[in-house]
């Protein structure tokens, strides 16, 4: 069981690693669908040096559609990948399948809309190591994805949410020329819109209609790992260290804790972690969280804000001129950043200057009234605490033993992994005090130092140690430790794969712009399936009136209260035909009710 974790650089990844993770997913110089957290491949080197000590993985990402013209700088830099240590590529654009590829297991990206038996088949017959599911699925479709396949299933748990199908939103695109496909999405969908009827009259108006809270599956991992899921992501290329290393830690404690009465499942690295705070996703950025469809549909939208809300505190109970008093349980500080929604829907903030008997001062107290909801969306200490070291070790046992006057160490950790070092005795002093001499050898023999061992237990075998200063037991420790985590990285074998050309019919007999053909080669690669491509993808082309910019599992009418499916036609709340509208730019809304799907078309 995997637990899988963002990194938007080198140092959050040896972040992630540091808290748990088994992997972690990077981006490298170009081509990664978050464009903004591109790394160096002498930073993604270091980064695979580091995680395979743990015998941690690190996934790099080439998810973006590509031109022709790019095709041979991402397949160079697929091979620098391979060169630079890095297990498998997450790609989204198929022509990859179609380039001379090192030996380096593919991954199917959740941008390649991977929903049903027959798509995630269809992706395994081709080659791919992994398939990341879409994440609108819910336990019964994983199941049904499971039992028709035996690749391995990636599943997102928590993070922030696209409100379309991943790799179906032309949103972007169309209204800014960004394209959500290559990596620089504008986020249309965490703009404030007016809903519109066909009159034009304005039903919600200046609300974050198609922005949705963050993901969070805290409490559905169990399911998931019965449905079929072996890998557990976490989203957030973008996000910095400290939420990386709290999201990391939370769940990384949720699978251990599961893990511990499990024959038939085992944790996918090395070395248990070592922190100073307790996790609390609550405490880091979020939108507040929902469950999205894992089991059941609800209410899943951030109508007032797309900005982090933060934690619950409590009611105000009292307020002043400068401060106020709230019912809660949490305790708040000094520097805290905390909000509140307006009755008017608006959602405003403000920054704690000082806490004293029990009140709290604020940079501002305006509009902060008596019966507001108060949340916490930035915790000072929580943060304090997060930026401390976190250490990961491995639990390692030295044993010390003699024979014909050569004393030999020899370290063994909890993988079988282990370091000798050797040194004669003949020449050595004969200790005053051997009893005294056996403490010494064996305390400092016990210390890890700066290693990422932990040493567990010591076992001497000599009953007549000689004397050694100190120092002297101390250098030969280092010594050992160094060749053994050394012995480490040496062991650490990573698989490889190469794709073979293959030409097993797609589930489809032609596609349009969804399929997302942007180039020669991904043309190529459809019609040697059986398919032909009707359309190029969205981004070959300039966007036009009633084109189909988003498919979503998220549904509108559902959010406000209106679900066409559930009510009665007397109960009719919402006009059948609904526009949303930002700065003049109208988008249709149109719903099929057999599918539990929204569709957005330009106006």
């Amino acid at each position: 069981m995997e637990l899988l974790a963002p990194a938007k650089d080198m140092h959050s990844g040896i972040a992630a690693i540091s808290c748990g993770a088994d992997a972690v997913y990077i981006g490298g110089p170009q081509f990664g669908a978050r464009a903004a957290a591109g790394n160096s491949m002498h930073d993604i080197q270091r980064l695979t040096t580091y995680a395979h000590r743990y015998f941690a993985k690190v996934y790099m990402v080439i998810n973006t559609l590509l031109y022709d013209n790019e095709i041979p700088e991402a397949v160079l830099l697929a091979q620098q990948a391979w060169k630079s240590g890095v297990d498998a590529l997450i790609i989204q654009d198929l022509g990859m399948l179609e380039a001379a590829l090192p030996p380096i297991p593919l991954f199917a990206s959740t941008q390649t809309n991977n929903t049903s038996p027959a798509k995630v088949k269809f992706l395994e017959d081709a080659g791919f190591s992994r398939v990341i599911l879409a994440r609108e699925l819910n336990i019964k479709q994983i199941q049904e994805i499971r039992q028709a396949t035996t690749v391995d299933l990636e599943f997102f748990i928590h993070g922030a949410l696209c409100v379309s199908y991943s790799g179906q939103c032309y949103l972007s695109q169309a209204l800014t020329g960004r394209s959500a496909n290559r990596g620089v999405c504008a986020q249309p969908c965490r703009m404030a819109y007016n809903l519109l009827d066909d009159k034009g009259r304005r039903l919600r108006e200046n609300q974050h209609l198609l922005s949705l809270k963050d993901l969070n599956l805290s409490n559905h991992l169990p399911q998931l790992v019965e449905a079929g899921i072996t890998s557990f992501k976490i989203e957030g290329r973008l996000k910095d260290e400290t939420y990386v290393k709290n999201a990391v830690l939370h769940y990384r404690q949720i699978l251990d804790n599961f893990l511990i009465n499990q024959d038939s499942f085992s944790k996918a690295s090395s070395g248990k972690v070592e922190a100073q705070f307790n996790a609390d996703p609550e405490r880091s950025f979020s939108r507040g969280f929902t469950s999205y469809f894992v089991e059941q549909r609800s209410t899943m939208a951030s109508l007032q804000t797309p900005k982090s809300v933060g934690k619950k505190i409590g009611v105000v109970s009292k307020v002043d001129s400068l401060s106020f008093t709230v019912t809660s349980n949490e305790t708040l500080s000094n520097g805290d950043g905390i909000c509140f929604v307006l009755p008017n829907g608006i959602l405003e903030g403000t920054n704690i200057n000082k806490v004293e008997n029990g009140r709290i001062y604020p940079n501002s107290i305006e509009n902060i009234s008596a019966g507001i909801t108060i949340y916490r969306n930035f915790d000072r200490e929580f943060t304090l605490k997060l930026e401390k070291a976190v250490e990961r070790k491995i639990e390692t046992s030295i044993s010390l033993s003699e024979i014909n006057k050569v004393i030999t160490i020899t370290s063994v950790d909890e993988d079988g992994i282990d370091a000798t070092i050797a040194i004669s005795s003949g020449e050595m002093e004969k200790a005053n005090n051997p009893e005294r001499a056996l403490k010494t050898w064996h305390e400092q023999l016990s210390k890890g130092g700066n290693s990422i061992l932990r040493i567990v237990n010591v076992t001497i075998q000599v009953t007549d140690l000689p004397f050694m200063p100190i120092s002297g037991i101390n250098q030969l420790r280092r010594e050992l430790l160094q060749q053994h985590e050394a012995n480490r990285v040496n062991a650490y074998k990573r698989v490889e794969k190469k794709v073979v050309i293959s030409n097993h019919p797609y589930p489809e007999s032609e596609i349009g712009y969804q399929g997302n053909v942007l180039n020669a080669l991904a043309k190529k690669f459809y019609e040697r399936h059986g398919t032909r491509v009707v359309r190029p993808a969205y981004e070959a082309g300039l966007p036009a009136k009633g084109d189909l910019v988003m498919t979503t599992k998220y549904c509108l009418r559902y959010e406000l209260g209106d679900c066409l499916k559930k009510r009665a036609p007397v109960n009719k709340q919402l006009p059948s035909t609904l526009f949303l509208e930002n700065n003049g730019q109208k988008l249709t809304l149109e719903f099929d009710c057999e599918r539990c799907e929204m569709m957005i078309k330009l106006a």
